[in-house]
């Protein structure tokens, strides 16, 4: 897990490397996958009072959450729709959620309502950001706050980016955030260590679930039966969720390998996030800025890192000159679940309710996270699930049916 004074670098070891590998017979809930979404999962189902393993096939939150970016980026505010609509709720509640969890552990978690600055090189593009700025202040509101899409015409500070970037000037959006990965999965996973209710087993991967039996089989040979299963595995959810699913003709979910870099340059933390053409610049607090990130469905080596991560470093010192001569202080690669329409996957098994998925995200997990675990543990516990329709699992069954 990340140190408290570094939370966006280097993992340094955590204080529980004795956690348990012995699974019990028997738990009224199970939790397979130790990811953010795994992890918000037990933290609820702690708070809850439910009796809960929560199990990893590796160490909690060194999988596809252990990444550094952390950028928290809203949809556009165009052609709004339930999906932003849970979005943005889900981005604001995150702060309430963040100061709750920094609290009871007290552990940075590396938060920041930062913004977002988006260069706008030609002309055309400013006519239609400032077309979003419209729908911004219609919809990015909540009671009395208001978040903007602004249209400026120079970088708020200079060289944060590059102003021969920006021809046309540059889109500020007020409602974009940041986080540490490392932080909030290392103060996430502290909270549980000491939890009441959750048993942690690391190092133990699922290898088949057996609804009918409520049991889920262990790559050692050992099993587990439940009352709920929440399928949190990442990439791994979709082989485990597929063979309890009538045939179908592909996937309903997919690896997507992803590279990015850490930075040493004293860059003032508060600065906004600065996107342009798939590329991400995040300054975190401790002199690092975080680099990334690739988007690769095809790969021979999923945890290397190569040349599509030495040109995002390339297009990053260009973008901003103040990182021209900064030392790459990690590379990192790593893979995130995509499920089959790119939407989160969160609900019971149409077929199996006592099977649910909480899974997919790819680039949105972090700021959906909390809220797609609450609505899991809603299913868990025979209650509706406030979610937008596309991003249950049965959607995605029938996607995948087609």
């Amino acid at each position: 897990m990340g140190h408290a004074d570094n939370p966006a670098g280097s993992r340094g070891q955590s204080s529980f490397d004795g956690q348990s590998r012995d699974i019990p017979p028997t738990a009224d809930l199970v939790i397979l996958g130790g990811g953010i979404m795994g992890l918000w999962a037990a933290v609820k189902a702690e708070r809850l009072g439910i009796e809960t393993v929560l199990v990893d096939a590796g160490r909690l939150g060194q999988g596809a959450s252990g990444g550094l970016l952390g950028a928290l980026m809203p949809h556009m505010p165009d052609k709004w729709n339930d999906k932003k609509q849970y979005q943005f709720d889900a981005l604001l509640s995150l702060e309430d959620e963040i100061v709750r969890i920094e609290a009871a552990t007290g552990i940075p978690c590396g938060y920041r309502r930062c913004g977002r600055l988006i260069p706008l090189p030609k002309p055309h593009l400013r006519t239609i950001a400032l077309r979003h700025s419209q729908d911004a202040e219609a919809a990015w509101r909540h009671g009395d706050r208001r978040f903007h899409w602004h249209v400026i015409d120079r970088p708020l500070q200079e060289g944060w980016p590059d102003a021969s970037f920006a021809g046309a000037g540059l889109v500020h959006d007020t409602f974009a955030a940041r986080v540490s990965p490392r932080g909030l999965t290392s103060a996430l996973a502290t909270f549980l260590y000491s939890a009441r209710h959750v048993r942690i087993v690391e190092g133990v991967g699922a290898e088949m679930i057996e609804p009918a039996m409520s049991k889920i089989v262990f790559t050692g040979g050992e099993s587990i039966t439940f009352g709920h299963c929440i399928v949190a595995a990442g990439h791994r959810s979709f082989p485990l969720i597929e063979p309890i699913s009538p045939p179908l003709p592909g996937p309903i979910g997919q690896p997507v390998k992803g590279q990015a870099a850490l930075l040493a340059a004293d860059i003032d933390p508060a600065l906004p996030v600065i996107f342009l053409n798939g590329l991400y610049v995040v300054a975190h607090e401790g002199g690092h800025v975080a680099v990334g990130s690739t988007s690769e469905e095809t790969f021979e080596d999923a945890f290397a890192t190569d040349a599509l991560l030495d040109d995002l470093i390339v297009r990053a010192r260009a973008l901003v000159p103040a990182l021209k001569d900064a030392q790459v202080i990690e590379r990192w690669a790593g893979l995130r679940p995509k499920a089959i329409d790119r939407d989160p996957m969160v609900g019971p098994h149409p077929d199996h309710p006592n099977v649910i998925a909480l899974t997919g995200g790819f680039k949105v997990s972090f700021g959906l996270a909390h809220e797609l675990a609450e609505a899991a543990l809603d299913a868990a516990s025979s209650r509706e699930m406030r979610v937008p329709a596309s991003f249950t699992l049965t959607s995605h069954l029938e996607m995948a049916s087609r």
